[in-house]
């Protein structure tokens, strides 16, 4: 019988590949057609004119341009009142 544990594979030893979300263009800086903005998981910011979202929730330009992003007010369907980003090509 062996006196120490046996070095062999662990179960939990794998790991996932980073996904490298977040904002890739920034307010001001322009964009072509079909780049990506934003990648992010659910909707934090909203496409808006010029901008189509994947379905993995990724911004992406439709039109050559500018980008830009607004804070607006969105009413809620039970009336509640809630501030939106939305992303947009100029």
């Amino acid at each position: 019988m062996a006196t120490t544990k046996s070095a062999g594979t662990v179960k939990t030893g794998r790991d996932s590949k980073p996904k490298y979300l977040g904002v890739k263009i920034y307010g001001g800086q322009k964009v072509k057609v079909g780049s990506v903005i934003i990648r992010q998981r659910g909707s934090r910011f909203v496409s808006g004119k010029n901008t189509k979202i994947g379905r993995d929730d990724t911004i992406y330009a439709v039109k050559s341009g500018v980008v830009k992003y607004i804070t607006k007010r969105k009413t809620s369907f039970d009336g509640r009142k809630k501030h939106i980003k939305q992303v947009i090509v100029e």
